[in-house]
């Protein structure tokens, strides 16, 4: 049954902000360094959650006790809600993207990682609160946690993909922080 948590882990393209390089006009200085600011905190937090997905699907063979996947899982949810929390923060220190509308774009992807942070904080309770004495409980109740898991990843997907829109994504696109470093931080879709 962990398999179908690894499998929502793995699926949630959240978990890399992988842009698509676009050529574009480099005379708005603003706009690229308020990419550089916010990009150069987020690569940190992407490696974060990608080593908390890593854990997760290492813990996903069937004879993994249900003890080793709680703690494993309890660990890796109260990382990522970390990296959430802490890309929220870099987007909200970074201020408005000098482009129409900007404080729009930036308000809503705070507010959307933010969230995110808050819905894995809430998973981990709740992995924290299984029954690891009745496997077949257990099973169910990581079933629960895996269709969860979609929405949040598709939450954060959305708050992502609105700040990666239009020229502040392609000022992003041009950041090293923001760009996908390899399979290794690309979890496998399954």
């Amino acid at each position: 049954m962990n398999k179908k948590l690894a499998a929502a882990l793995s699926g949630g393209a959240v978990l890399t902000m992988a842009l698509s390089g676009c050529s574009s006009d480099d005379s708005d200085d603003k706009v690229n360094d308020w990419a550089k600011s916010v990009c150069d905190q987020v690569q940190p937090q992407l490696k974060k959650i990608s080593d908390a997905n890593t854990s997760i699907q290492k813990q996903t063979a069937d004879n993994s006790k249900p003890a080793d996947v709680q703690k494993t899982d309890s660990a890796a949810f109260q990382q990522i809600s970390d990296a959430y929390k802490a890309m929220g923060g870099a987007v909200d220190k970074a201020g408005a993207p000098p482009v129409d509308g900007g404080d729009k774009t930036q308000q809503e992807a705070a507010k959307e990682l933010n969230a995110s942070s808050a819905s894995y904080a809430g998973l981990k309770k709740k992995v924290d609160a299984l029954d690891t004495k009745d496997q077949a409980k257990f099973a169910d109740g990581l079933k629960g946690i895996a269709d969860e898991l979609n929405k949040i990843s598709k939450s954060g997907d959305d708050a992502l993909q609105k700040l990666q829109s239009g020229e502040v994504g392609t000022a992003m696109s041009k950041q090293p922080g923001c760009r996908k470093a390899g399979a290794s931080s690309q979890p496998a879709k399954a």
